[in-house]
């Protein structure tokens, strides 16, 4: 029987022109953060499953993929249930092994301590355009600064990125957990159903404020919590600057403490004052953010072109305290690499500052002292810093040249056994 040729369902392979560009994204991303002194780690693929079902990541929980137990931790015949069977699984995002990283190595990093880390990650999703079951994630993080100037350097490193990599007019939406709170809090919700509004208010690009309002109402809460609660989206609507968070923390009063109106205008502004890349620093009280872990600041990049976000993240000062027994504070920054990828190869982009792409045909039959002379005329190409293909020539020359003209040989020089050919 004829082996499998097509990946498995959710994977992908990948080919080379995508992977040039890939490699140059990768190049771009770590000399950019470098610059803003963020350090490469790596951690395992594998990680405990006691670790990934910790309650921190949210529906990505359901989608794990699980590793059975090896050698004789592995006994099929007295098994009786899952946990029997396994101990381990794929990672579905990066921050549950670095905050395990630094747990593990806090005596023997900085402080603060600035990550970078690009890995795949596995999810047993529904695979679509643009969401595959592994895929690349590339994250910053900064562990151990509680103050504001986390999120500063996280969205200036972040954005700066994205504008060396050909983006623009593209959008940073922020919103704070606090406030958050507060807003449901002011509405009259019982806290215990924070979770649960939060939730629908996820769905309002989607499904717009009137859709939220039926189903806060379907879900039994009360009509004057709602009303309240969605007036107050109604009073910021078209004010996506400070002006937009002023209105909301004066209506909170009491509600909201000021510091968190304070340090979250001060990112604004901050980086509204020293940003390199062409973007907007957009207030957003409608942002949520999925993932239970955050505890304050949260952001997302917003890419017209998509539709949709292309990377996020926020502060989570309470995660580090699970595993060493008292809070740190982080923050971290996302960029959706794949999305990114996407859209690159969707607008045709050009990798910038290559070489010429040359390619040498060599007839079949030429070799000794006059093939020598034909790879060293290729090596001193290659040093003056052109990209030389040497290759021989095949029957049907004319499709051979076509295809190098397809994948970016801009010059084909043939050599024959006969130079007069």
């Amino acid at each position: 029987m004829a082996l499998i040729k097509k990946p498995v369902t959710g994977m992908k392979d990948i080919l080379p022109s995508e992977m040039q560009l890939r490699d140059y994204c990768i190049g771009v991303i770590k000399k950019t953060y470098a610059e803003f002194g963020f350090t490469s780690i790596e951690t395992p693929c594998v990680e405990s499953l006691a670790n990934l079902n910790s309650k921190q990541g949210g529906e990505n929980e359901k989608l794990i993929f699980k590793v059975m137990k090896r050698g004789e931790k592995l006994n099929l015949e007295t098994a009786k249930e899952e946990n029997d069977l396994t101990d381990s699984g794929l990672r579905y995002d990066l921050t549950v092994p670095l905050v395990r990283f630094y747990a593990n190595h806090a005596s023997e990093l900085p402080s603060p301590f600035k990550a970078l880390q690009m890995g795949n990650v596995w999810r047993a999703d529904r695979p679509q355009k643009g969401r595959y079951r592994q895929f690349m994630q590339c994250d910053i993080d900064i562990l151990g600064e509680a103050t504001n100037l986390a999120e500063i350097e996280l969205i200036l490193a972040t954005t700066t990125t994205l504008g060396r990599l050909g983006f623009k007019d593209f959008k940073i939406r922020i919103n704070e957990r606090r406030i958050l709170k507060a807003m449901a809090a002011y509405s009259g919700f019982p806290e215990e159903s924070y979770d649960d509004v939060f939730i629908t208010l996820d769905k309002m690009d989607k499904i717009g404020i009137d859709g939220v309002s039926e189903e806060l109402e379907k879900e039994g809460f009360e009509r004057s919590s709602i009303d309240k609660y969605l007036d107050l989206f109604r009073s910021v609507e078209g004010k996506t600057d400070i002006s937009g968070l002023k209105i909301i923390a004066d209506k909170l009063g009491d509600f909201l403490d000021t510091e968190v109106r304070e340090s979250l205008e001060e990112i604004i502004t901050s980086v509204d004052a020293t940003k390199t890349a062409q973007f907007e620093m957009v207030f957003d009280p409608t942002l949520v953010r999925g993932m239970s872990y955050y505890t304050g600041t949260i952001f997302e990049v917003s890419m017209p072109q998509y539709g949709g976000s292309c990377g996020g993240g926020g502060r989570y000062d309470k995660m580090v305290g699970k595993f060493l027994g008292q809070d740190t504070p982080a923050c971290g920054f996302s960029i959706g690499f794949e999305r990114i990828i996407m859209i690159m190869m969707d607008e045709g982009f050009k990798i910038p500052g290559e070489g010429k792409r040359k390619a040498y045909l060599i007839e079949k039959g030429i070799k000794g002292e006059r093939l020598s002379e034909i790879i060293s005329e290729a090596q001193k190409e290659r040093l003056e810093g052109n990209q030389v293909l040497v290759v021989r020539m095949n029957k049907n020359k004319k499709f051979q040249k076509q295809q190098l003209s397809e994948q970016g040989y801009e010059d084909v020089k043939e050599f024959y056994l006969n130079p007069l050919n």
